[in-house]
């Protein structure tokens, strides 16, 4: 069946190219079907700022195209008719990774503009040469290119934030450097904003359960909040347990009057935890957006994930940097740059590290450290992006 859709996808993509397409229609779209990311703060901005453009959000997901609409914005399923018109219509597809976060066969003639989703650590697309992914990058057999045809196909302009990573932008999906928009990424603004502002946002965009988290985060009870996003693993490891044991951290955020938020990689598979009867550990569902969320953290637990870079935004946070398989995961892919010139933050490498360093009562960074490597990677493009970003487009429209 997937052969099937995909040989009727490619029958399609010629006859996209011969639609007219229209410079004040702008399309949205993310990976899953989902309404997260970049693409969704852009799209809200552009919804409730640019009267004069016809934005819509279109999703493979019948769910996510309801909650975009009950908040007063236009969605559609991307099966519908009226869905695949404004995709084979609209000039500018935006977008949180490929072309198949809208439809891939729809894209003749669309100019794709691929916001990605942060400033990576590890190699990425044509930059990559090692591990499960070289298939499709470093030997591109056939079959790679046949189940992934959004991966070759370029975009026309990258989201980017600094120099530095222009540099690698432009290496890792082939496109000219000029083609890489130093504007910062529009999902962080909400890290900076004025707390009246983002609240606003927070009732007006997210979901209840996300409302409930934060107003528990701000009531004062925890003396620290810590958040663990761990990154994804080409391997796709199972760390539960031995590396992350739940219970044990529950218990020792009891002790510290604490909460440990755990939000799995979207691609993470953990198993069922009820039973568990966790008191000071919220797990977050795939779908939570963690942005407004972070705002309300004091530590930051991660590994080789780019929310690292995000997280550095803001003032007075720490960060615990937990490698318990660093070899391993080096072995699996390369980072672009030495791991010790991109982060800053605690390292543990085993489980009783973890734990140790959950105690300590203070978790500042050296600002030093910090400032100079928020400078490399963001170049100053650390607020208002969602105005940059909308004015360079706007400016295209005659």
């Amino acid at each position: 069946m997937r052969f099937l859709a995909y040989l009727v996808c490619y029958c399609i993509y010629p006859f996209s190219f011969l639609f007219p397409r229209n410079k004040k229609k702008w399309a949205f779209g993310s990976f899953r079907g989902g309404f997260d990311g970049n693409a969704k703060y852009f799209f809200i901005h552009v919804s409730t700022q640019l009267p004069e453009v016809d934005a819509a959000w279109l999703s493979t997901n019948k769910t996510t195209v309801e909650e975009v609409r009950s908040k007063g914005m236009k969605a559609f399923w991307i099966l519908s008719p009226k869905g695949a018109w404004l995709a084979l219509t609209s000039k500018f597809w935006f977008f949180n990774a490929y072309s198949s976060d809208i439809m891939f066969c729809l894209s003749g003639n669309a100019t794709l503009v691929n916001l990605w989703h942060g400033l990576p650590m590890k190699k990425i697309e044509y930059d990559i040469d090692s591990g499960p992914l070289a298939d499709r990058y470093v030997k591109k057999t056939l079959k790679e290119r046949f189940f992934h045809p959004e991966s070759f196909k370029r975009p026309d302009y990258m989201l980017s934030a600094s120099p530095m990573y222009s540099e690698m932008f432009s290496r890792a999906f082939r496109i000219d450097i000029s083609r890489c928009l130093e504007l910062g990424n529009p999902r962080n603004d909400i890290l900076t904003w004025p707390e009246e502002r983002r609240m606003a946002f927070v009732r007006q965009y997210e979901p209840e359960t996300t409302q409930q988290l934060i107003a528990e985060l701000k009531s004062g009870r925890y003396q620290h909040v810590f958040f663990y996003l761990p990154t994804w693993r080409d391997s796709n490891y199972d760390f539960m347990g031995k590396d992350f044991d739940l219970k044990a951290v529950d218990m020792a955020m009891q002790e510290s009057q604490s909460l440990m938020i755990f939000k799995p990689h979207a691609n993470t598979v953990i198993k069922e935890v009820d039973d568990l009867r966790l008191t000071h550990v919220r797990i977050l569902s795939a779908k939570t957006d963690l942005y407004p969320i972070l705002p309300y953290t004091d530590v930051l637990i991660t590994d080789y994930s780019s929310v690292i870079n995000d997280y550095l935004l803001m003032d007075k946070k720490g960060v615990i940097l937990y490698l318990f398989d660093y070899h391993k995961f080096t072995g699996e892919r390369s980072f672009i740059w030495p791991f010790d010139e991109m982060v800053v933050g605690k390292r543990v490498f085993d489980f009783e590290g973890l734990l140790d360093a959950l105690k300590e009562p203070r978790f500042e960074l050296d600002e030093k450290q910090k400032e100079a490597l928020v400078r490399k990677s963001w170049a100053g493009n650390v607020n208002r992006s969602l105005e940059k970003v909308a004015g360079y487009f706007k400016a295209l429209i005659p």
